[in-house]
C-alpha cells in the first residue's frame, strides 16, 4: 500500500498554481463551481464535490469564522498532482487524504464503534487508550495482534504508529490544546473529529455522512443517518404528543429531571444547549437549566443544585462500576443526596458506562438514548423498547 502523505495546497481566489511538495509539479486551478453537499443539521462542516476530489472544511467551533482544518479527499485512482483545483476559499493549507481509507488509527472508542456500524471495522489498524474502549471485538483483535495498541492518547508511541503505516489518524480536537505534538510531524493525515461540538444531537450524528465519504461507504452512512434522523424525530413527536394529551386531561404532563451527580467538590450540570440538555427537552421532560446558554457542562456547588432541582421528579446519572450502584453507596459519596425528592421517592436511574455501550453508541445513535429518556419520563406510553443504557436503582429500605 502506498504510504499516504500530507501535501500543502494553496488556494487563491484568482487563477492559481497547485504546487505539490512531492516533486514540485504544477497544475492550473480552474474556476468551475463544484456541487455543495447539503447538510440538514450539521453546522461545523462544509463539503464541496469537484470532478477529481472533494473539498472538506471543518470550521473552528471555538473561533467563529475561522477554519480548524481543511481537506482534499482524492480517490486513490487519481494522482493528486493531476487534479484541477477549483476552490474559491481564501488562502489556506489543506491536507490531502487518499480515499477510501483502509488502515486508520482510532483514538476514541466512539469512532471505533462508528466504523463497526459501517461494517468497516477491518479498517482499524490501531487504537489508543485501549482501557477506555469497551468493545470486546477490539480487545480480541489487539490480543491476536491484528490491531496495534499504541498506548495513551495524550502520549502515544509514535514509532508504533509509523510501523503500521496508517492512512489517517482520528483524533478529537480541544480548545487551546496546543496541537498534536510529534503526530503532526510524521506525514500522516490527522482527521480532526469535532462533531462533539455540534449544537444538537442530530447535528453531531450527521457527521456519519462525512466519515462515510472517508471510508468509501457513503451510501451506507447516508442510509444509517436517515434511519437515525427518522427514528429520533418520530420519538420526539411521540413524546410531544403525549405531553399535550396529558395536559388536556389535567394529568402531570412532564417530569422535572435532575442530571448527573457530584464529582469531587462540584456538580457538573449539562448546560441548556448541551446535547443531553436538549434531549431531555425533546423527551418531553422539564429541565431546570433549560434556559442556560452553555453547550457544555456548568460547574455548580451542591447547594445551588439542591436549591434549583431539589424537587425534581426524576434523577438520571452516569457512573462507572462493576456492579449496580445502591442508594447506600450514593449516600456514602455525598450525604446530602437524601435531600432530593427523587432520591426519597426512588425515582433514580443510573447508567453504568463500564457495562453499557453508552459512550460508544449514543453520539451517533441519539435516537437510542432518546428512547431511554422517553421510557423513563413517560412510562405509560405503550410499546416502547426496553431501557438500553439506564437502569432503575432500587429504593433505599427504611
Amino acid at each position: 500500500m502506498t504510504f499516504v502523505k500530507v501535501l500543502p495546497v494553496l488556494f487563491t481566489f484568482h487563477l492559481s498554481l497547485f504546487t505539490s511538495s512531492c516533486g514540485g509539479r504544477r497544475t492550473t486551478a480552474s474556476q468551475e463551481a463544484g456541487d455543495t453537499v447539503v447538510f440538514k443539521y450539521a453546522t461545523q462542516l462544509s463539503i464541496v464535490r469537484h470532478k477529481d476530489y472533494t473539498e472538506v472544511v471543518v470550521k473552528n467551533p471555538w473561533k467563529e469564522g475561522k477554519i480548524l482544518h481543511s481537506y482534499l479527499l482524492v480517490p486513490d485512482s487519481i494522482d493528486p498532482q493531476d487534479i484541477s483545483l477549483t476552490s474559491y476559499h481564501s488562502p489556506l493549507t489543506s491536507t490531502i487524504v487518499r480515499t477510501p481509507l483502509r488502515r486508520s488509527m482510532m483514538f476514541t472508542t466512539v469512532h471505533c464503534a462508528m466504523l463497526m456500524s459501517f461494517g468497516c471495522e477491518q479498517s482499524i489498524a490501531g487504537v489508543a487508550d485501549l482501557k477506555y474502549i469497551k468493545i470486546p471485538w477490539i480487545h480480541e483483535q489487539v490480543k491476536a495482534g491484528r490491531i496495534t495498541d499504541v498506548g495513551e492518547g495524550m502520549s502515544p508511541v509514535v514509532e508504533k504508529i509509523i510501523d503500521q503505516r496508517p492512512d489517517a489518524l482520528f483524533l478529537s480536537p480541544f480548545e487551546n490544546s496546543g496541537g498534536y505534538g510529534r503526530l503532526e510531524e510524521i506525514g500522516i493525515p490527522i482527521i480532526e473529529c469535532a462533531e462533539y461540538m455540534e449544537p444538537s444531537p442530530l447535528a453531531r450524528a450527521e457527521w456519519l455522512r462525512f466519515y462515510g465519504m472517508l471510508f468509501g461507504c457513503e451510501a451506507r452512512a447516508d442510509s444509517l443517518f436517515a434511519v437515525v434522523d427518522s427514528s429520533y424525530n418520530a420519538l420526539k413527536a411521540l413524546a410531544g404528543n403525549h405531553k399535550v394529551q396529558s395536559s388536556k386531561f389535567k394529568a402531570q404532563s412532564s417530569s422535572t429531571v435532575l442530571l448527573d451527580k457530584v464529582t469531587g467538590s462540584v456538580w457538573y450540570v449539562p448546560g441548556g444547549r448541551s446535547t443531553i440538555g436538549q434531549m431531555i427537552q425533546d423527551a418531553g421532560g422539564d429541565y431546570p437549566w433549560a434556559d442556560d446558554d452553555h453547550s457544555g457542562s456548568v460547574s455548580l456547588p451542591f447547594e445551588a443544585v439542591l436549591e434549583k432541582a431539589g424537587e425534581a421528579d426524576v434523577w438520571l446519572f452516569r457512573y462507572s462500576s462493576d456492579h449496580d450502584i445502591t442508594p447506600a453507596e450514593l449516600l456514602s459519596e455525598h450525604h446530602g443526596y437524601d435531600q432530593f425528592k427523587a432520591f426519597r421517592s426512588g425515582e433514580i436511574y443510573g447508567c453504568d458506562v463500564e457495562r453499557s455501550l453508552f459512550y460508544e453508541e449514543s453520539p451517533f445513535r441519539p435516537d437510542w438514548l432518546l428512547g431511554d429518556y422517553i421510557h423513563i419520563l413517560h412510562p405509560d406510553i405503550p410499546n416502547l423498547p426496553p431501557l438500553r443504557y439506564y437502569k432503575k436503582i432500587k429504593k433505599l429500605k427504611n
